[in-house]
């Protein structure tokens, strides 16, 4: 006999472990501006290196991290004013997994009609 288990325990493949993501917002502190070149474990194909003052840059950046990164790689690269502000169009670019993760884990990402 296979037991199911229930909804709220299931968590998609394709979202980061809870404990991957940062307790707080503030423990991101990756840059705002320059350029940025990802290790090759975060950015194994195509473009590496993303120029912050670029909004497509920025945002093609910070989806890779989200999609791959770890812990380290979240604090290291990513910036919580940024990640807030760009969070609007970040979210339509990111899975359900992934970006229920994070709306789940912080207030301040979530969309307005939901907080």
């Amino acid at each position: 006999m296979i037991e199911k288990a229930s909804g709220a325990d299931v968590q998609s493949r394709w979202a980061p472990a809870p404990d991957q993501l940062p307790d707080d917002l503030t423990e991101l502190i990756g840059p705002t501006r320059g350029t940025v070149a990802l290790p090759l474990h975060l950015a194994w194909s195509g473009l590496r290196s993303f120029d912050l003052g670029d909004e497509k840059l920025l945002l093609g950046m910070y989806r890779i991290v989200l999609l791959n990164g770890t812990s380290e790689d979240y604090t290291r690269y990513l910036n919580a004013a940024q990640l807030i502000a760009h969070w609007p169009i970040l979210r339509k670019m990111l899975g359900r997994g992934v970006r229920t993760a994070w709306e789940d884990r912080f207030a301040q990402l979530r969309p307005a009609a939901a907080a």
